[in-house]
């Protein structure tokens, strides 16, 4: 008998092929939901080109004035960087993984995954902490900044850039600005029927089919699963890849059609909370304005949650339907334009450029580094007293005790 020895390294290049298809087609498995991840979302998901090249720049993707232009100040408003899930939402992670290992008894191969190799790994005092991947995704966002404002952005203080990004990273952790408003506090922070949208679409037939299926995945009673228990298990799949970039077998128990309806739900969380669904929502972020048009630095830099770029893109009319979003037309929202996911996924940022032209001052803004067309002007590049002409009302109305006042009358 002949036999037919394999060199080693042509045997080790086909096991590293193999490997690598299975890396490949993993990623593609969990990249088919990560889009609908919302605010749990990976930056990268918004600006895909960064998959490959974490520090590239796409050009085609931003409007510019004439060459005869030169910027003179950018203002950037940047949320905070990938982080652990708060101790609420361990709490609802746990809960569910311990019925998980307990109750399940399919024979699914994630299941036996789940119960034999993976472990419950957060624990509360990770509280919504930074990861090291959120600190990586502020210090790539003030490298591609050098690029895109050298003039601004020199080399020589891109370190500036970056510790003053870390410093109010943690000045901001766990402030939120309509904390300080009176009235968003009482109208929508600790009034349960200011969400009744919300609890409406997780008592509805859409969220109960996610219920249901998942029950059936499991081979657990109906009535174990609740909408926390689903959305505590999107939650185990979306932070596993934010975190660790991992296709975690908690993502298995999710189709896209579960994952829309689960994307659906937390951006109806964002909407009603954070958003259009409310006036207040935007209006206590007003003060936050500078409203005497007077710029003293050529750089400033803000750096906050998601509650903090939703109510400021909210006041300038940006990402809005034309049908609010409701408990009951999420089949008929599947072309909305607020989506959290894109507007406000980890280290969302918003950046304000003025330009110094020949015929005066223009203003750029940029959205996870692509232009935005005000709502109301045409030019994409418009001239800066356009601008304030616009928003005039918005400006001329940046009262705090005016705006955040309770009327008892």
């Amino acid at each position: 008998m002949y036999v037919v020895k394999t060199p080693r390294h042509i045997l080790l290049s086909t096991v590293i092929c193999i490997v690598s298809y299975f890396r490949v087609t993993s990623k593609m498995l969990k990249w088919s939901i990560a889009r609908y991840f919302g605010t749990k979302g990976r930056y990268e998901e918004v600006n895909a080109y960064l998959i490959d090249d974490i520090l590239a720049i796409n050009n085609s993707l931003v409007t510019l004035p004439s060459s005869k232009c030169s910027e003179i100040h950018l203002t950037v408003i940047i949320r905070h960087g990938t982080r652990y899930p708060t101790i609420k939402n361990i709490q609802k992670m746990r809960e569910f993984y311990n019925l998980v290992v307990r109750d399940a008894t399919s024979n699914l191969n994630c299941l036996s995954e789940i119960k034999s190799q993976w472990k419950m790994w957060y624990t509360d005092d990770m509280d919504g902490r930074l990861v090291d991947k959120g600190r990586e995704d502020h210090r790539h966002l003030a490298q591609r900044l050098i690029k895109w404002f050298p003039s601004l952005l020199t080399e020589e203080n891109h370190r500036c850039v970056n510790s003053t990004i870390a410093f109010r990273e943690g000045l901001m952790e766990g402030l939120r600005i309509e904390g300080n408003c009176e009235r968003f506090v009482k109208e929508v922070e600790n009034n349960k029927s200011a969400l009744q949208e919300v609890k409406g679409f997780n008592e509805g037939p859409e969220m109960k089919r996610v219920m249901e299926k998942m029950a059936d995945r499991l081979e657990v009673p109906y009535a174990s699963i609740t909408d926390d228990s689903v959305e505590a298990g999107f939650f185990l799949c979306a932070y596993e890849f934010a975190i660790q970039e991992l296709n975690s077998p908690w993502c298995q128990l999710f189709d896209e059609v579960d994952a829309q309806v689960m994307e659906y739900a937390g951006d109806l969380k964002q909407y009603w909370k954070r958003s259009y669904g409310h006036e207040i929502n935007s209006k206590s972020i007003v003060t936050q304005i500078n409203s005497d048009g007077i710029v003293s630095e050529a750089v400033t830099v803000q750096v906050g949650h998601a509650e903090t770029l939703l109510p400021l893109l909210t006041l300038l009319d940006l990402f809005k339907d034309d049908i609010p979003l409701s408990s009951t037309n999420f089949a008929t929202q599947h072309n909305r334009i607020f989506r959290s996911g894109k507007i406000v996924p980890y280290a969302a940022n918003l950046l304000v450029v003025l330009y110094k032209c020949p015929e005066g001052i223009r203003m750029g803004v940029r959205l996870n580094e692509k232009s935005l067309t005000l709502p109301g002007l045409t030019d994409p590049v418009p001239m800066y007293e356009d601008v304030k002409k616009r928003y005039r009302a918005l400006l001329e109305g940046c009262d705090q005790e005016t705006v955040c006042k309770i009327n008892n009358s």
